[in-house]
């Protein structure tokens, strides 16, 4: 991936999800406290190699050791002389000590000088999904990345995702959570709350809340519910009433916390909520 792309793109991306979405409730009550975005850009660590990454190691003044070598699943390589080298789970500084070490143990080389290259970065992906424009893996960098970055190169937030990007990972070595409100993000203008990611990092974008209007309307069917969004706003959303419809009969089929649905005769200023349905009955005169 072009990351100089990427962060070229983090304005637009941040431009575009300072759209107006539906505000994502907070988590329910009771639930463990997520971790700060502080905590989570403080834990992030040096790349670490896993298998399937692509190596190119060099030995000063040896050609002949100079290689290309991919990480078997075992988390090994072959290299020559000294034969296979555990490097899945170390730095690149590491491996390149580790080769180094192992050549001086062998008596091979009184003094090497090894450089190691990270050709294919396996490893070092994120994944995007739910409602984004490309949902998959993508590859970041890993001292650079921060979160607005793979958004825009996952085609940013689809037209029916919501608010909230809930990120999923590990930081020294714990189990992480956090949810990131792209709204307040984009508002603060504050880079330190912009996630950075790590490897095997999981970036998940939910629906939005909707609600369903049908009846004597313009134009039924489902749509997302805007923040603050009132009955009348709805109706509007929905086209209006037809000449057949009145809104005397306006009501709203809700369903409560222990699953079972009331109708509610709602003022026009009140507001609309997760999968509310609105039915809109015909004028008898």
């Amino acid at each position: 991936m072009n990351t100089r792309f990427l962060r070229k793109s983090a304005a637009v991306a941040l431009a575009m999800l300072a759209l107006p979405l539906a505000a994502l409730g907070q988590a329910a009550g009771g639930a463990a406290p997520t971790p700060s975005t502080t905590a989570i850009n403080e834990g992030v660590q040096e790349y670490l190699i896993v298998p399937g990454d692509v190596l190119r190691i060099t030995v000063y003044q040896n050609a002949d050791l100079t290689q290309e070598a991919r990480v078997a699943e075992d988390g090994t390589i072959s290299f020559p002389l000294i034969g296979g080298v555990a490097v899945a789970g170390l730095s690149v500084g590491a491996v390149e000590k580790r080769i180094a070490q192992m050549l001086r143990d062998g008596k091979f080389i009184v003094a090497p000088h090894v450089t190691v290259a990270l050709l294919q970065e396996r490893g070092n992906q994120v994944t995007v999904l739910g409602m984004v424009g490309k949902p998959g893996r993508y590859p970041i960098d890993s001292t650079d990345d921060k979160l607005t970055d793979i958004l825009a190169a996952a085609g940013g937030i689809a037209a029916t995702g919501a608010d909230v990007v809930v990120l999923t990972g590990t930081r020294n070595g714990q189990p992480v959570r956090i949810e990131i409100n792209l709204q307040e993000l984009a508002a603060s203008g504050d880079p330190a709350r912009d996630v950075h990611l790590k490897a095997g990092d999981l970036l998940f974008v939910g629906r939005a809340p909707s609600f369903y209007i049908y009846g004597e309307v313009q134009k039924p069917g489902s749509y997302r519910i805007e923040r603050g969004m009132t009955v009348m706003q709805a109706l509007a959303t929905g086209g209006g009433l037809t000449p057949k419809g009145t809104q005397r009969g306006l009501n709203i089929h809700r369903r409560g916390a222990d699953g079972s649905v009331k109708i509610v005769e709602p003022n026009l200023d009140d507001p609309i909520l997760p999968d509310d349905v609105l039915y809109i009955k015909e004028s008898l005169f």
